[in-house]
């Protein structure tokens, strides 16, 4: 995997693989099918591309948006490697000058819709490829649990048939455990390799607030993120208009974007969004899924989403860039309503139950009471053993029980049932109910019945609610609902792990204090340096010329870095994360003389930049003038100036050390260091010498001894 790695920072910048990277890529490199289960921002596209480079031949890339397409190519072609993609939006002769460049083995990566894929003419044309891999990226898009299901995606199962000896990577961000079956199913892949990587989003906090006084409160949330990139998402293409139309009235930059618009329109305003020329987008969820901005930094939900998939992704393009980003939800429960119409009005949906069990599922979420992170990764089977302190729940907790013993009676009840019953029955076989179903099944005779005859059946449900957030239960929705045990559970009933739980009265109280007394959320304002918002300015301008978004340049957490650590040559670029071989060529010069500039600025006005005091005298030296210009522009002692300058000339800078000290005053100051013997300090010398070479040239002369 040495390879690998050495592409990784040769054309990402990378020094170190994120989770599971390596190991995916390792099975890719190894011919095997793989299913890759990664959040968004996690780092998937990695996963495919650096076998693309490492390994002869072409990869394909299944995409479902040409908006998705355009900027995967532009941001590799920006870390110079050669990929290009095939779609609807090029001319006749576009096309045919990627197909020649992709027959003559100029291109490693080929990005294409599955319409196109599946076309006649183009399976004639992949016949003359040498294909190492299929890349089917979002997707969740082939199966018909996904919450973007595209019907074409579906005939992507004939890449098994007609080419079974070339593995096939599926991606996605958001797949539960039936749409990760359905995917393999759909595919045709027998025996993947199947990874699943944390979707935990830490950078990325949870809010949650009452539907009352949106706008109001939409506005509180902006103002104390002005000059931020945001989505608000909304239900109806109206409340895009609208919400948009009353931002721009507060003098705030927003625009809306819905299915609606033509197509124009709508490429219009994505263009100005990834472009940073627009901050805020007030959207249907047609906007986003072709978005790869790294650096939106919340996502804002004027109404509940429907399913927890759907939420899931939609906070996922907050933060891509793993800085510090918010999200707030707000809830009413006219939206569940809402919801629950359009899903029992639709005569030819087959899935109403599983849409109406996954819609309740995300209301729960929104009244939850617990860890609203663990109760987010417990949805995808993935455990949180602490509260993650990043959610409105953990940062105002409700006061919690050891509720241990009382969850053991549920779980223990749910194991000796099989694992085959819904909540109600549990509930009702917990209670000790004389239901008739009860006895014909003989769940009267299993050790837990009547366990929990002292509680009522609305706190038991409370009780079962807390334990599928806290991922100690699952719901398994292609089963009628029934509950499962999960790892989780079996250490609380087998390895006696506590479990915390909240009362139902507390439960109640804290919903009515949410309804009646919703707050804003706290100001997290980001702190942006001026040298920050001066490298972003000069980043977007180098966009502009180059027609790509700002941060296929370099992401925020790149230019956070660059601000923090001031480098001042290429060699100091090296270390810097997301800042490759090709772009520290391409970008190197520019940036470097962008932070130089900044710090000489700084120093003109009198605020010293830490550590850049020596570098502004070498780039005024650089500049030609002399130790005594210097001095006087900075307003310090030439003796200083001296110093700086032997600083840069011991640290590799390109001094002519003859043009500011004398051969005879080098060799008296050489000479002075031999009959002097061991000292400390320039003083000694500048006595002995009777003080007739100044200290400034002493240590100039020292430094260039140290180095001969």
């Amino acid at each position: 995997m040495s390879e690998a790695r050495v592409a990784l920072k040769k054309y990402f910048g990378y020094d170190t693989f994120r989770p599971m990277q390596e190991e995916i890529i390792e099975a890719v490199l190894d011919k095997k099918d793989c299913l890759v289960l990664m959040p968004t921002g996690g780092g998937k596209s990695i996963t495919f591309q650096l076998p693309a480079l490492i390994r002869d031949g072409l990869t394909i890339v299944v995409s479902p948006l040409i908006a998705l397409m355009k900027d995967q190519v532009d941001g590799l072609a920006s870390a110079g490697i050669s990929a290009a993609y095939l779609n609807s939006s090029l001319s006749g002769i576009q096309q045919n000058d990627i197909e020649n460049k992709t027959l003559a083995g100029e291109i490693k990566l080929l990005y294409v819709s599955p319409e196109k894929l599946v076309s006649e003419s183009f399976y004639h044309f992949l016949q003359k490829l040498e294909v190492n891999l299929f890349a089917i990226d979002e997707a969740h898009c082939i199966s018909q649990w996904g919450h973007n299901f595209r019907p074409e995606y579906t005939k992507l199962k004939f890449l098994k048939h007609y080419y079974p000896d070339i593995p096939i990577i599926a991606l996605t961000a958001t797949a539960d455990k039936i749409t990760a079956r359905d995917i393999l199913k759909q595919l045709r892949l027998e025996k993947p390799e199947y990874f699943i990587s944390s979707f935990d989003r830490k950078n990325i906090s949870l809010n949650v607030t009452s539907g009352t006084n949106r706008f109001e409160k939409i506005l509180a949330f902006i103002n104390n993120r002005q000059g931020e990139s945001g989505i608000i998402y909304c239900l109806s293409r109206k409340s895009t208009e609208q919400i948009a139309t009353k931002l721009k009235t507060k003098g705030v930059d927003a625009a809306f974007y819905h299915a609606g618009m033509s197509s124009e329109a709508r490429s219009k305003i994505q263009t100005s969004f990834i472009n940073d020329n627009t901050k805020i987008i007030c959207a249907t969820i047609a906007f986003g899924m072709g978005i790869d901005k790294s650096n939106v930094r919340f996502v804002l939900h004027y109404n509940m989403p429907k399913n927890i998939e759907g939420y899931y992704q939609e906070i996922g393009r907050a933060g891509r860039d793993g800085l510090k980003s918010d999200t707030l939800m707000f809830y009413s429960y006219r939206d569940v309503m809402v919801y629950r119409d359009f899903i029992e009005q639709a005569d030819d949906n087959k899935n109403k139950p599983i849409e109406i069990a996954k819609l309740q599922r995300m209301q729960e979420f929104a009244e939850a009471q617990t860890c609203r992170r663990k109760m987010l990764l417990s949805y995808f089977g993935e455990h949180l053993p602490e509260d993650c302190g990043n959610c409105d729940v953990c940062k105002n907790p409700p006061q919690q029980f050891d509720g241990t013993l009382i969850a053991q009676k549920a779980l223990s009840a749910v194991y000796r049932l099989g694992e085959r019953v819904g909540m109600s029955l549990l509930i009702d076989v917990l209670r000790g109910s004389g239901r008739r179903e009860i006895f014909d099944r003989g769940y009267d005779k299993i050790k837990t019945y009547g366990a929990g005859r002292d509680v009522s059946y609305n706190d038991w449900q409370q009780i079962i609610m807390q334990l599928l957030n806290q991922g100690l239960i699952e719901i398994a929705y292609d089963q009628n609902h029934v509950l499962k045990l999960t790892q989780a559970s079996k250490d609380v009933l087998f390895s006696n792990k506590k479990v915390k739980l909240v009362k139902s009265s507390e439960i109640k109280r804290k919903k009515e204090e949410r309804l009646q007394k919703a707050k804003p959320v706290s100001k997290t304002q980001m702190l942006r340096g001026e040298l920050f918002e001066q490298l972003r300015a000069k980043r977007k301008e180098l966009a502009s010329q180059a027609g790509v978004p700002p941060y296929v340049i370099f992401n925020d957490a790149t230019l956070e870095e660059l601000s923090e650590r001031k480098p001042t040559s290429k060699d100091d670029l090296i270390g810097i994360s997301g800042i490759g071989e090709h772009k520290r060529n391409k970008y190197g010069d520019i940036f470097i003389a962008e932070i130089i500039k900044f710090m000489k600025e700084k120093d003109a006005e009198g605020q010293k930049i830490q550590g850049a005091t020596y570098v502004i005298t070498y780039q005024y030296y650089k500049e030609g003038l002399t130790v005594d210009d210097i001095a006087i522009k900075r307003n310090l002692k030439p003796v200083t100036i001296f110093s700086h300058l032997a600083n840069a000339y011991t640290n590799g800078k390109d001094i002519d050390i003859f043009s500011l000290v004398s051969q005879s005053e080098l060799d008296r100051v050489g000479q002075a260091v031999k009959e002097l013997g061991e000292i400390e300090g320039v003083k000694p010398i500048f006595e002995h010498l009777n003080q007739e070479i100044d200290y400034g040239k002493i240590r100039l002369a020292l430094s260039y001894f140290d180095k001969i």
